[in-house]
């Protein structure tokens, strides 16, 4: 017998469970396998993992039927057995849930963000099928996650409403910081349509951490007058020996409970990365919360275009002919020199980035670093910008090489372009998995190691292509590696680094550090390498900023002190603090190393230049010979 969902979301916040299939994957079971199989082959395994959870508190339990619909089933010969799946994963976790609880039919994307061979009639009958198998299961209600486009959701919820008038309806999102739809609607726009067409609760899972779910809720304007539901997975997921391991631990994810109810949402839960004690977190921050009554009328905001503007008039280039200026290997030598990297847009208005390379220039940075699709979110080539940036600017690129996108082919391609433009300095990185970017459906190349990029970049500057043949000309390249010291045992990171050096790394860049006790101890660890090494300090912009970093971003680690003295403060004031941490760290940084690498935070320019122009007053040291020559 189904139980009232709807009023029960009404004066409470509903406990959801968390992740299905990555809790799988962590008690051994191997990807590429259909999990929701294990509802008929191994149901005690499904049964024991909903039980776990509803006894750490959840009150909301999914039933294990995510990919359960004919197109998915049919990869593994599973097509003909779509209704007892589903009806088996309702069953086990009606169990689990018991009198008291609730289970909701776990629908999942078909397209997954994806161009596939199914026209919309096609996916609009595999939904009505899987729809039918969890209403005749006896759901409480059903639950469509994991969904990029706004088309694909109205098609499922469609589905779900010729399948049923009366069943609640929850719509979530996986979508990234830009808070639009695959298909180009903002989520004011696709949440309006949605409930329009029958949806009962809206929200987002996935994709994203709590700090970052917050960020694009934000959007929304304020709590809505439809309830809000939301999955977050636990943070970003780093790629660790073989395996995905997320961050996010469970008390953060209790700290994170409150300012979720507070913006509306009356059904929280987890997905990837999550476990039950990420629900009991959760449970034990809202066990006394009382929610406020939802606004009577929609505050959602009206969507403003963007303005798009003229490219500011940039200062004048290097004239033909000036002698070339010493690589940041050779000029690190002789004095503090700074390395300042500034995001592509993900757009295509440049005027804000050309404005911030302009400052960044005049500030005496030695170089503007660029990243390849930092965190697997799609941005404006760094090869097309950092030509532009040279040439406008004068100031020397350094543009990230990812593993990820490109083939051997196509890297051999970029790095011979790079060649023609005149841009030498490079840094090779592994590249975020594709699965865990704004479009998750693409592949993840990974031809090649970072080891192996810099090996046969280096190959290049003898004059010898990728596939062994000689060229007729050789490269000039100045080729980087990164290193991130925020780990537990920081000699065996330095050893993985002696690797890279071994490959041919001329110089090291770090991942961002917060702790003047570590700075020391990496200059001491690292200080037998024979390359210079550009230790990494991003200013932070908010407190939200800090636990984002802290929690949810792989390879960043902030120490406890810094999150205590940015707890809380928002805007200038975050600014400020953020400034300020960053200042202290450099006053210890300009003592152990000669290079320094600063990153921007969400193009606050002005923060790093501002930073860069601290680095000079302190050391005494000429600013660029470039900026001199301005």
């Amino acid at each position: 017998m189904t139980r009232d969902l709807r009023a029960a979301w009404k004066n409470e916040v509903l406990i959801g469970d968390g992740a299905m299939g990555t809790y799988l994957y962590q008690l051994g079971f191997p990807v590429g396998i259909s999990y929701e199989e294990l509802n008929v082959t191994q149901p005690d395994v499904i049964a024991g993992i909903h039980r776990m959870y509803r006894e750490a508190g959840a009150n909301v339990l999914e039933s294990n039927t995510f990919s359960a619909n004919y197109y998915k089933l049919s990869k593994f010969g599973l097509e003909a057995k779509v209704e007892e799946i589903n009806r088996e994963g309702v069953r086990i976790a009606r169990e689990a849930a018991g009198s008291e609880g609730y289970v909701l039919g776990a629908v999942g994307s078909i397209m997954g963000g994806k161009k596939i061979n199914a026209s919309i009639q096609e996916l609009q009958r595999y939904y009505e099928q899987q729809m039918d198998a969890l209403l005749s299961g006896g759901v409480d209600g059903i639950l469509c996650e994991t969904f990029y486009e706004l088309e694909e959701m109205r098609t499922v919820l469609r589905a779900a409403r010729r399948a049923s008038r009366d069943i609640p309806v929850i719509c979530q999102f996986a979508v990234d910081q830009v808070g639009r739809t695959l298909d180009g609607y903002s989520l004011a726009e696709a949440f309006s349509i949605l409930q329009h067409e029958g949806a009962d609760m809206l929200g987002f899972n996935c994709h994203s951490g709590p700090k970052a779910i917050m960020s694009v809720m934000e959007k929304l304007g304020g709590p809505l007058d439809i309830p809000l539901s939301v999955y977050p997975n636990a943070g970003l997921a780093a790629f660790v020996d073989g395996k995905y391991v997320y961050g996010a631990t469970p008390d953060y994810f209790g700290e994170c409970a409150v300012p979720f109810a507070d913006m509306g949402v009356r059904l929280i839960g987890g997905c990837c990365g999550t476990t039950p004690e990420h629900t009991a977190a959760l449970q034990a921050a809202l066990l006394d919360y009382v929610p406020a009554p939802l606004p009577q009328e929609s505050v959602l905001p009206a969507y403003d275009a963007p303005a798009i503007t003229g490219i500011q008039e940039a200062v004048d280039s290097r004239q033909a002919g000036e002698p070339a200026a010493p690589s940041l290997v050779e000029l690190v030598k002789q004095r503090h020199t700074v390395i300042v990297e500034l995001d592509p847009p993900r757009d295509l208005d440049i005027t804000k980035f050309m404005r911030g390379a302009e400052v960044l220039t005049k500030a005496g940075a030695d170089a503007l670093t660029m990243a390849d699709n930092s965190l697997a979110v799609t941005r404006m080539s760094n090869m097309a910008l950092g030509h532009l940036v040279k040439m406008q600017t004068g100031i020397r690129p350094l543009i990230h090489i990812a593993c990820r996108d490109r083939n051997l082919i196509g890297t051999q391609s970029h790095m011979m372009g790079f060649d023609a433009l005149g841009i030498d300095h490079v840094l090779a990185v592994t590249g975020d998995p594709a699965r865990f970017g704004d479009l998750p459906g693409a592949s993840s190349v990974y031809d090649m190691t970072s080891f192996e990029v810099i090996r046969m970049i280096k190959q290049l500057n003898d004059g010898v292509a990728f596939s062994g043949k000689p060229l007729r000309h050789k490269a000039n390249f100045v080729v980087g590696a990164a290193f991130n010291p925020n780990v537990k045992h920081l000699n065996k990171a330095v050893q993985r680094l002696e690797k890279k050096i071994d490959a041919g790394a001329d110089y090291i860049m770090t991942q961002p550090v917060y702790d003047p006790e570590l700075i020391v101890a990496i200059q001491e660890e690292t200080k037998h390498l024979q390359v210079p090494i550009f230790l990494g300090i991003m200013p932070l912009a908010s407190g939200r900023n800090a636990e984002y970093l802290h929690n949810e971003v792989p390879g960043i680690l902030l120490s406890d002190e810094v999150r205590s003295r940015m707890s809380g403060l928002e805007g200038e004031e975050g600014r400020a603090m953020g400034t300020q941490i960053a200042r202290e760290l450099l006053d210890v940084a300009i003592q152990h190393f000669k290079g320094i690498y600063l990153m921007t935070p969400f193009m606050h320019f002005d923060m790093t230049a501002s930073l860069t122009s601290y680095i000079w007053e302190k050391t005494g040291s000429k600013q660029s010979p470039l900026y001199q020559s301005l």
